[in-house]
């Protein structure tokens, strides 16, 4: 019943193609060069026209709702749906039309866990109360948009500066699960400090969080996804930096799952999971630098990277699997 390679989801749901890169994340982004992408003859950019999907597209999530029982007797838990995997809900240049739409059908479809990824965590707070004022549904005695308890909400993250600007913003979202795709992975990021200090026993520096959320900060930060960069133009990822988030997420009690290597990963032992490929690229990493090239003096944890190819990379870290999810809906 999965439809998708993505491990951390049984679908994607595109409602709509087409988009603007807007985050470092994007600069080879997979998106724009799809076969969907392509055939519909969509143009990434500003102003570029999104292209809406058929409605027999629009009708596939009604179908995996229906087929609810049947997943849960299987497997113990509900569906999960990636929606716009090809686009971005909180695009900017997507009229609030359709994105009324999409949060009628995702009212419509209780059974499954809709999660909603964007580079754009500042405008969803906004767009989801402009796009709830058309379904009696989605909104609450006080005519605001009512967190519907099948949406998750996630931010893209891959840097230490995008950590700092936009996980404030995802923790002022009103949703079931927040989380963040720290893939691409460009660079080490320390959440510990300000977004996994609870069991640090640290304050909260965001003023719109009060009570007991100041200080109960797993209850926030939910489910930490992380890694590496595939396609032709690829950047590496230190493992250093998958590894140190693991760590923080475990010593916070977050769940972290380790997505892929993607292109590039760590050259042997065997005995740690990680391939020795002959005839390919291969380079000395340090942990300095956006994308692993900058070897300054001021850089340590030198490691031999190779470029194995992404099937070949796969996704054990320290000879192991990371597959854990966050709380379950029953």
């Amino acid at each position: 019943m999965k439809n998708t390679k993505i491990e951390w989801t049984d679908h994607t749901f595109n409602p709509w193609i087409g988009c603007t890169k807007v985050s470092p994340a994007c600069d080879h982004c997979y998106a724009e060069v799809s076969t969907p992408s392509r055939t519909l003859e969509v143009k990434w950019g500003a102003g570029e026209p999104r292209r809406v999907t058929s409605d027999s597209n629009w009708k596939l999530p009604l179908r995996w709702n229906a087929q609810h029982e049947q997943f849960f007797a299987e497997h113990g838990r509900r569906q999960r749906v990636f929606c716009a995997s090809l686009a971005d809900v909180f695009d900017n240049e997507v009229p609030n039309a359709w994105r009324q739409r999409l949060l009628s059908l995702i009212a419509d479809t209780p059974n499954l866990d809709w999660l909603l990824l964007t580079k754009r965590i500042g405008n969803v707070e906004r767009m989801l109360q402009n796009a709830c004022e058309h379904d009696g549904r989605l909104m609450d005695a006080n005519d605001r948009y009512r967190p519907l308890e099948n949406v998750w909400i996630g931010a893209t993250i891959c840097n230490q500066e995008e950590a700092d600007r936009d996980i404030p913003k995802l923790l002022n979202v009103p949703a079931a699960v927040r989380f963040l795709s720290m893939e691409p992975l460009l660079g080490p990021v320390d959440l510990t400090k300000e977004y996994l200090a609870s069991k640090c026993g640290g304050s909260y520096p965001f003023p719109r969080l009060a009570g007991e959320h100041r200080t109960k900060l797993v209850d926030l930060l939910d489910w930490v996804i992380v890694g590496g960069e595939s396609g032709p133009n690829a950047r590496p990822m230190h493992p250093e930096w998958a590894c140190s988030l693991r760590d923080q997420c475990e010593a916070a009690g977050v769940p972290f799952l380790f997505k892929q290597w993607g292109e590039w990963c760590p050259r042997g032992p065997a005995s740690r999971g990680y391939p020795s490929v002959d005839g390919v690229p291969r380079f000395r990493m340090t942990d300095a630098g956006h994308d692993g090239q900058d070897l300054s003096s001021d850089g340590g944890n030198d490691v031999w990277m190779n470029r194995a190819g992404k099937k070949t990379a796969g996704r054990q870290l320290d000879g192991r699997t990371h597959d854990e999810f966050p709380r379950a809906t029953s």
